[in-house]
């Protein structure tokens, strides 16, 4: 394999309105529609799209909801190691999208949909290029990371909340990809700058990176700060955006390409992905997104890159 992803998977309920709702209103819309998403189980499949041989490691019910899980990765040809759990219903998730294009997202949280350490196989995570992880199984995640390590397998995170235990995972971390707050709740830091150097120098990993929504994305790796702009592209939806970013990564990881080819790779993905609607709606091959970066325009930002003071 080239690329095993461990984490969440979900079933999205995606609802566009005109307006946000306040509380107490009612608000109409016109149409709904339920997607495959998940941000493990996203990036796993966009990697499997642009040609990486790629496997998914996560927890579904036996509900219409795992068959359309099921059949999505078998439709791009990703291989799928499930845990099944009888008389439950999968993970669901509604997300409800603004006119600008805007998600928030409701999500279901079920004990019994955790994946367990014990219920991992080693050999489902040692013969990868590389691992990538989401926090939310944390245990899970940790031990798989572990496995990892001490096979010499770089580990790629996309972390978004402080679970208890996260530590640990972010201890085991080579690629640390977080939101934007993470970095600095994690270090208990204001400024975004100071706590990926931090995050980076107190964990060893590799490089720490936040993603910026359209303001791209800032990372350090030790040396220098690097910043990548946001491509300006008219918006739908942003549900998935992070999670093909982070396929962007390690897509560009894989091919030994320099960080800033990288960076600016992933941001094109995502801004393809942004372009219609669901988590995995926008998923383009890889010379559209090459296409992207060489003729659409980019915000402008406050960041550049700057050597290590």
């Amino acid at each position: 394999m080239d690329v095993v992803g461990v984490g969440l998977n979900a079933t999205d309920t995606v609802i566009p309105l005109e307006k946000f709702p306040q509380s107490g209103s009612k608000v109409e819309y016109s149409h709904r529609k339920v997607l495959p998403g998940g941000q493990v189980a996203t990036t796993v499949v966009a990697c499997q799209t642009w040609g990486l041989r790629s496997r998914y490691v996560g927890k579904l019910g036996d509900d219409d909801a795992a068959r359309l899980h099921r059949e999505a990765f078998r439709r791009v040809g990703a291989e799928a190691q499930i845990v099944t759990v009888p008389g439950t219903a999968s993970l669901h998730n509604l997300i409800l999208i603004d006119s600008e294009g805007e998600r928030t997202v409701i999500c279901q949280r079920n004990k019994q949909m955790v994946l367990q350490p014990e219920e991992l196989r080693k050999e489902w995570i040692t013969n990868a290029r590389v691992l990538h992880v989401d926090g939310h199984d944390t245990p899970a995640a940790t031990l798989a990371a572990s496995w990892a390590r001490a096979a010499g397998i770089p580990v790629v995170a996309d972390l978004d909340d402080t679970y208890p235990g996260i530590e640990d995972l972010v201890a085991n971390i080579d690629y640390l990809i977080v939101s934007q707050d993470f970095s600095c709740r994690l270090m208990d830091e204001t400024s975004l700058e100071r706590s990926l150097r931090r995050m980076q120098a107190r964990y060893g990993c590799r490089l720490s990176a936040a993603t910026l929504g359209e303001n791209g994305v800032l990372a350090w790796d030790g040396r220098q700060l690097l910043h990548s702009a946001a491509f300006r592209v008219p918006v739908v939806d942003t549900t998935g955006a992070g999670d093909i970013f982070r396929a962007g990564f390690i897509y560009g990881l894989l091919h030994g390409w320099p960080l800033d080819r990288q960076l600016d790779f992933s941001c094109a993905a995502a801004a393809m992905n942004c372009m219609a609607q669901g988590a995995r709606g926008g998923i383009q091959p890889v010379e559209a997104i090459q296409n992207l970066m060489a003729t659409v325009a980019r915000y402008e930002s406050e960041y550049g890159v700057q050597a290590i003071e």
